[in-house]
């Protein structure tokens, strides 16, 4: 099967604005995607130790008492986004298992780079309180001022990293 081209950025960047303002409109509260993530290491968590969870304001803020930490509309969000990117994926053309890397680099080295990247972004979104999805997107079109400046540091922190990892890629 011959892979179908790439859809418009331009159109699916107006597809996803819309899709934020019907989050607004229906939730009252915008994307994003670490708020999911800790909802669900808090129910494992809870599965193990209730007691912990709710003596902790932290993690009962995410389903301490008789709230189930999965009963969120992050979570569903994200069960979305996953299922979606794969019907996508099978309905293109381009669902299959590769991994991508530059010449330089080996595929165990490729995963090594990926779960640290992986790992200081989680620490990240840990640290500010939300993730880039979450800053950019639901920050950006409340007009917030520390979203705005947050992603232009990111971007400039980003491209002045690629300076020093580019063997990864070429």
């Amino acid at each position: 099967m011959q892979p179908k081209p790439y859809s418009s950025p331009y159109v699916m960047g107006v597809l996803l604005g819309l899709i934020l303002l019907a989050s607004f409109f229906i939730t009252g509260q915008g994307l994003g995607a670490s708020g999911a993530f800790q909802r669900a290491i808090v129910a494992v968590e809870k599965s193990i130790s209730p007691e912990h969870v709710n003596q902790n304001s932290y993690l009962a803020h995410y389903g301490g008492g008789k709230e189930n930490p999965l009963a969120n509309y992050l979570i569903f969000q994200i069960i979305g986004v996953f299922v979606g990117g794969l019907i996508s994926g099978v309905m293109s053309g381009r669902f299959r298992v590769e991994i991508n890397h530059g010449p330089q680099i080996t595929d165990r080295q490729r995963w090594l780079f990926a779960i640290i990247g992986g790992a200081f972004f989680g620490f990240g979104s840990k640290l500010a309180r939300g993730c880039t999805s979450g800053v950019a997107l639901t920050g950006g079109a409340s007009l917030s001022l520390g979203s705005w400046a947050t992603m232009m540091a990111i971007f400039a922190g980003a491209y002045a990293t690629a300076y020093f990892v580019r063997r990864l890629w070429i």
